[in-house]
C-alpha cells in the first residue's frame, strides 16, 4: 500500500465532515480537518443534525462534553449517516468515568453502526468489558499493558462491533477484526497537549470520508499523519514548550505532502 497516495485522495475529494465534537478542542478539529484537505462542519443542533450529516462525507461524534441535548443530536446524524452508507466515527471520550457517559455510548453503540472506534487504553479496555480505571478523560497509568495484548484487545472488540477500532499510545493500534496494524510514529508531547486525540478522530473522519471503502487503512493513515505531524513539531520546536508545539502541529499537518507521509511512516501488521 503507497500511503502517500491516501493523502493524496483526501486532498482531491476535500470530504465534508460532519463533528459533532466537544467545545474544548472544536477549533483545533475544524482546522486539523481542513488542513488535511478535508472541509468541516460543526452542527450540533437537533434541528439540522440529521440533514448535515445526509450530505457529508463522514460523521465524528465526540462525547468529551456531554450533555442530553448533544446526545439527541449524535443519535439522529449516526441514524441519518448509517442510512447513506456514509462513515461514522465514534470518539467515546471518558468512558468508564460517569454512568451518564457509559449510557450513552451503550445507546450509541445500540442504535448507530460504528465504522471506526477510536479510544485510549482505558477507554478501549472499559468498552470491551475488561477493568479499566479512567482517569477523567486520560489514560490511567494502571490500564497500560503491552503492545501485544493491546492488539489482541482492539482485535477481539472489533470483531465484537465490526467495526475498525484505534487504541492511541505510546504506539497507536488499529484492527479491523482480522488484520493489526502496530503504528509507531509520534512523540510523547502529543500526549501533553490537550485536544490531540480528538484531532486524531477528525482525521479518520476525513481518511474515512475520502476512503470509505477502505475504513482499516483509511484510520490506518490517518493515525500516521498525526504521529508524523508531532515528530516533525517536536524536532521544529520542541525545546521551546507546548504553545509553540501545538502551532507547528497544525503547520505539519497542513503543509503534509505524499513523499514526506511515505518516507516517514512507521506501520507493521500482524494477526
Amino acid at each position: 500500500m503507497k500511503i502517500g497516495n491516501l493523502l493524496e485522495q483526501v486532498r482531491e475529494k476535500k470530504p465534508l465532515v460532519h463533528h459533532i465534537t466537544n467545545y474544548v478542542t472544536v477549533n483545533d478539529c475544524a482546522n486539523v480537518t481542513l488542513g488535511i484537505g478535508a472541509s468541516p462542519v460543526m452542527a450540533d443542533a437537533i434541528e439540522e443534525a440529521a440533514d448535515i450529516s445526509a450530505i457529508s462525507s463522514a460523521v465524528v461524534l465526540n462525547i468529551g462534553t456531554l450533555n442530553e441535548r448533544k446526545n439527541q443530536s449524535m443519535i439522529a446524524a449516526g441514524k441519518s449517516a448509517n442510512a447513506k452508507g456514509i462513515p461514522v466515527v465514534l470518539d467515546p471520550v471518558g468512558v468508564g468515568a460517569s454512568k451518564f457517559r457509559n449510557d450513552t455510548v451503550a445507546r450509541l453503540i445500540d442504535e448507530v453502526k460504528l465504522t471506526v472506534l477510536r479510544g485510549n487504553i482505558s477507554e478501549i479496555k472499559f468498552m470491551a468489558g475488561l477493568d479499566a480505571e479512567t482517569k477523567g478523560v486520560d489514560a490511567s497509568e494502571s490500564d497500560t499493558v503491552n503492545v501485544d495484548d493491546a492488539g489482541q484487545i482492539a482485535k477481539g472488540l472489533a470483531k465484537k462491533l465490526n467495526c475498525v477500532v484505534v487504541i492511541s499510545g505510546a504506539t497507536d493500534i488499529v484492527s479491523d477484526g482480522n488484520k493489526i496494524v502496530y503504528i509507531e510514529n509520534g512523540h510523547q508531547m502529543l500526549g501533553n497537549l490537550t485536544g490531540t486525540g480528538c484531532m486524531c478522530s477528525s482525521l479518520i473522519g476525513s481518511f474515512c470520508g475520502a476512503l470509505p471503502e477502505d475504513s482499516l487503512y483509511a484510520t490506518v493513515a490517518a493515525m500516521v499523519c498525526m504521529g508524523t505531524a508531532g515528530e516533525i513539531a517536536y524536532e521544529k520546536v520542541g525545546h521551546l514548550g507546548g504553545g509553540s508545539f501545538h502551532v507547528v502541529l497544525h503547520d505539519a499537518i497542513s503543509k503534509m505532502d505524499a513523499e514526506t507521509f511515505e518516507r516517514r511512516a512507521k506501520f507493521h501488521e500482524a494477526s
